[in-house]
């Protein structure tokens, strides 16, 4: 059975477009104590991740001192600064998957993706990421991409799973 891969069928917004949506999700959180988590999670998703300009565009929409703004970006790892892949790629580096070869998956998904750690590949189809668990510990070592398991992972098997993806 072949896979069809389903496009989105929605129209590309343009930057004006997308600012125009943050702007309209900070007008309606910024009077809520405590909302810039939720205005920054938002502007990811529609933004696809949090530039710089886009952390000064919303600093000047809420009156949040952009230092504020950047540091609640890069405290948590959820957010992004950079573009990521259309599938994103998480080595598991708790302690079992660690033992039990997480480093080594990781130097060889480099090599095959021609990345290294937090980067996106030049075709945009993948970002590289690590976690620290993922709660797969008793089949280790384990990767997701996106929201997929896959367990028992070793280097050998690596160009198979990601052949699923293109």
């Amino acid at each position: 059975m072949s896979k069809v891969k389903e496009q989105c069928a929605c129209k590309k917004e343009t930057e004006e477009e997308k600012l125009t949506r943050i702007a309209e999700v900070i007008d309606e959180y910024k009077m809520k104590e405590g909302s810039l988590i939720q205005i920054l999670h938002m502007a990811q998703g529609i933004y696809g991740y949090l530039p710089l300009e886009l952390q000064c565009f919303i600093a000047d929409k809420t009156g949040i001192p952009l230092s504020q703004v950047s540091g609640v970006v890069t405290f948590y790892s959820f957010f992004s600064t950079k573009p990521k892949g259309e599938n994103t790629i998480r080595v598991c580096l708790g302690t079992a998957c660690y033992v039990r070869g997480g480093k080594k998956i990781i130097e060889r998904l480099k090599e095959l993706l021609e990345i290294d750690v937090g980067d996106t590949t030049s075709d945009g189809k993948f970002t590289l990421e690590v976690m620290r668990c993922i709660g797969a510990c008793g089949l280790a070592p384990a990767i997701t991409i996106n929201d997929k398991v896959y367990k028992q992972v070793n280097p050998d098997k690596l160009q198979a799973i990601l052949k699923e993806y293109y």
